[in-house]
């Protein structure tokens, strides 16, 4: 019996699932990074260039992978968002002066970078327990920089699943994406009924 025993288990033992999950996760956010970034990159050949992803913020697995990660990708997001508002105080409180130079000095000397520490405590604490969950300083950067951000004031939810119609090659296995929400989001238009005040009668 498997009381009290959440998840599949998708045919592997729990180093090689959490690896798995790791590595989907880590994928699905640095679809968010720039096209730049994707210049000088080639498959395992050398030859052939990897192009960006079509749509940001998108990958496609199987329906049962896509289940399972969700939750280690929300996890990850609301770490990251608890740390935006800290970012934005420690930013607040930094020396505004060149790393080096006098002012720095006489900053990073005083009571300044005492406060700033302490503010940019949080967001360095959310950093480090990410790196441990992701195992991808590029990934964390990103989830930091770019997607928390723009989930602050959303509380939860910040994925969802898709099934496809189609089926995977091979073993005819049950595809779907899993995306981050807001940006490819469904707009419903709703009609307005017309308004007949101050129509002549």
């Amino acid at each position: 019996m498997r009381h009290k025993r959440r998840g599949r288990q998708l045919g592997r033992n729990s180093a090689h699932r959490k690896a798995l999950f790791r590595n989907l996760a880590c994928s699905l956010f640095l679809t968010e990074q720039d096209d730049d970034a994707y210049e000088f990159l080639y498959q395992a050949d050398g030859k052939t260039p990897i192009n960006p992803p079509k749509i940001k913020g998108r990958i496609m697995t199987t329906l049962q992978k896509a289940k399972e990660v969700r939750s280690l990708v929300e996890k990850c997001i609301t770490l990251a968002k608890k740390a935006v508002a800290a970012q934005a105080d420690a930013d607040a409180l930094a020396s505004k002066d060149e790393k080096g130079s006098t002012g720095w000095t006489k900053w990073r000397d005083g009571e300044g970078w005492q406060k700033w520490s302490a503010a940019n405590a949080p967001v360095l604490t959310a950093r480090r327990r990410l790196i441990s969950i992701l195992a991808d300083e590029n990934a964390v950067n990103i989830l930091m920089s770019k997607i928390a951000p723009r989930f602050v004031d959303r509380p939860g939810g910040y994925t969802r699943v898709l099934r496809l119609a189609e089926r995977r090659l091979g073993d005819a296995g049950q595809k779907a994406i899993i995306e981050l929400v807001g940006k490819h989001d469904r707009v419903v238009a709703t009609a307005t009924a017309p308004s007949f005040e101050g129509s002549a009668e």
